[in-house]
């Protein structure tokens, strides 16, 4: 992490007060655009409050405002204590997955979806995930699947924890594929429509499901591609035939 006072500081973006409506909103949109552009690196360390309400010519609530704002967006975070501060996040697959799935939240938010629309995008993504993680998996993705899996075989219906082992398993696989923001936007999806949840799961339902979670990752550890994409597809085709005929929402 890159302190102020380092030599690069000296390439940092010099902030100007200027002429807006809102305080808060030219305080948020330079820095904002600062770190897009990359005159802020993942990890360095944004100016003082202090310094930033001189620079700005605003109050230091306005500038805790801003820096707020620029959180939950996920492009900073804040770390507490003497050596702390706001700091530029690093883009990992879970960061991005929770960025996504947030304005999936959103959107999701603004209008009810049909099970069958889930699934026509679980489809665009989750095929050539599997495809790809035929090829580009490793032995770290391998074991989570089948850690994944084995919990899922030796539970039973009534486990509160199966949303969460369908998450991990289809985000395992859409990691695998080697392209991080198709895995990003895997786990996002999921994470924000609990599909399984709309599974009318009954023991042989529930059986076959994971039987075919163990068809994928077998194919996937083979190194299979024609045969991961067909798996996943078989078993998104089977979760749609057997999930309830309903309109979805976050309220529902």
């Amino acid at each position: 992490m890159t302190a102020l006072s380092d030599s690069k500081s000296e390439d940092r973006p010099a902030f100007k007060a200027k002429q807006v409506l809102r305080p808060r909103a030219q305080v948020e949109q330079q820095i904002r655009e600062a770190i897009l552009s990359g005159q802020f690196a993942q990890g360095d360390k944004l100016p003082a409050e202090m310094q930033l309400a001189e620079q700005f010519g605003v109050s230091r609530p306005t500038i805790r405002e801003a820096l707020g704002a620029l959180v939950s967006q996920g492009l900073i975070r804040k770390i507490p204590g003497v050596a702390g501060g706001s700091f530029v996040n690093s883009v990992t697959t879970h960061s991005l997955s929770r960025t996504l799935g947030e304005s999936v939240d959103t959107i999701l938010r603004l209008g009810a979806l049909h099970v069958d629309e889930i699934t026509v995008v679980r489809h665009a993504l989750e095929v050539p995930a599997a495809r790809m993680a035929a090829v580009h998996r490793t032995s770290d993705h391998l074991d989570l699947m089948r850690s994944i899996v084995e919990r899922q075989r030796t539970t039973t219906i009534d486990d509160p924890d199966i949303p969460t082992y369908d998450l991990e398993f289809h985000a395992t696989v859409g990691d695998a594929s080697g392209n991080r923001l198709l895995g990003a936007f895997v786990r996002a999806l999921h994470s924000a429509t609990r599909p399984v949840l709309f599974l009318e799961v009954t023991p042989p339902v529930a059986k076959q499901t994971v039987k075919q979670h163990i068809a994928i990752a077998a194919a996937i550890e083979a190194g299979n591609s024609d045969g991961a994409a067909e798996a996943m597809e078989d078993h998104l085709d089977y979760v749609l035939k057997h999930s309830s005929n309903c309109t979805w929402s976050l309220e529902s």
